[in-house]
């Protein structure tokens, strides 16, 4: 007996496929992935973007999504990756899909996929977290002590149920930033200022499970004894893999930028 197969012809096939940067901005922090996900559906119908879709009973718009941050957290460095049935300008879309989706949920730059693979280019996140209420000089002393640790296991409940999680393995390097913008860079003898907020500046590996900005207060504030849980406001500055040399994280979307420039593309915003 033969398989079934939908009525009607296939759909059209994949003829372009653009990778997008988007920002979660203010209150649409607080908007999950799969609220984004339904917002940015129909962001795409609404600007009319020559969508492609999968085969089969239930097509499905092809959008393939990277690591998105957690309910809660802004960022400025999300990507996704949408196929096409037809070729469309990358800046027409990205400003389409602009005015399709509500302020806060911002599309920063669209281009042409260029080769390899988005995932394989991201390895790393760049955090920003503030701490109102907490002195700059305890979270120095705070993170040193963290620093100093072998491991540091922290516990979170997932999908999957009750999680043991390395903290400290997943950290690659942090510093605390003062308010006005300078940064203590822990070593030995070094501390920060009293301050009536706290920055910390963490670059964090994207491990599996994956450990979060809160996992990293959690262990902090267990290694040195805080009184408090931390309050916190966390921003996901970048993403890509991180520089042995720079000590900076790469642009995950520069190759595409680069054939984008061999091949005189559109897409710069």
């Amino acid at each position: 007996m033969g398989t079934r197969q939908p009525d009607g012809p296939p759909p059209p096939p994949t003829v372009q496929r653009l990778r997008i940067r988007y920002a979660k901005r203010g209150r649409l922090r607080f908007v999950s992935h799969r609220d984004f996900a339904r917002a940015f559906e129909r962001a795409l119908r609404r600007s009319g973007v020559p969508m492609a879709f999968s085969a089969g009973f239930s097509p499905h718009p092809k959008i393939s999504y990277v690591g998105a941050a957690p309910t809660g957290s802004a960022s400025e460095a999300e990507y996704l990756e949408i196929g096409l049935q037809t070729e469309s300008d990358p800046e027409q879309v990205r400003a389409a899909l602009d005015k399709a989706l509500p302020e806060g949920l911002d599309i920063l730059e669209v281009l042409p996929s260029g080769p390899g693979g988005l995932p394989e280019r991201i390895g790393a996140s760049h955090w920003r977290i503030e701490l109102p209420g907490l002195a700059a000089q305890a979270l120095a002393g705070a993170l040193a002590e963290f620093l100093a640790q072998e491991s540091v296991i922290v516990e979170r409940v997932t999908k999957k149920g009750l999680r043991r999680l390395d903290a400290r393995a997943a950290v690659l390097c942090a510093s605390v930033e003062r308010p006005g913008g300078a940064r203590d860079h822990l070593g030995p003898g070094k501390s920060a200022e009293n301050d009536d907020c706290a920055i910390l500046d963490l670059v964090v590996a994207q491990v599996s499970p994956a450990v979060r900005p809160d996992d990293v207060l959690t262990a902090l504030g267990a290694v040195a004894g805080l009184d408090e849980p931390l309050t916190s406001r966390s921003t996901r500055l970048a993403q890509g893999r991180l520089d042995g040399t720079t000590g900076v994280l790469t642009d995950p979307l520069d190759p595409d930028r680069a054939a984008a420039a061999r091949d005189g593309a559109p897409g710069e915003t």
